[in-house]
């Protein structure tokens, strides 16, 4: 019974197990920005590749 009130109070993993939420929060989070901002992304990459499309050209 006492190694089992001494398993119970034993706090040694919880760091680890708050430092992988806040890890995985973080991921998240990115992933979430990353996929917003894909769409401007892409716009940008467009209007830079027309530019240099007509500064090739000679126009």
């Amino acid at each position: 019974m006492n190694a089992l009130k001494n398993f119970w109070n034993d706090e040694q993993g919880q760091d680890l197990i708050e430092y992988t939420l806040l890890m995985a929060f973080v991921a998240l989070a990115s992933a979430a920005l990353f996929l917003g901002a894909g769409g401007s992304i892409s716009g940008i990459w467009s209007t830079t590749n027309s530019q240099l499309a007509a500064a090739n050209s000679g126009s």
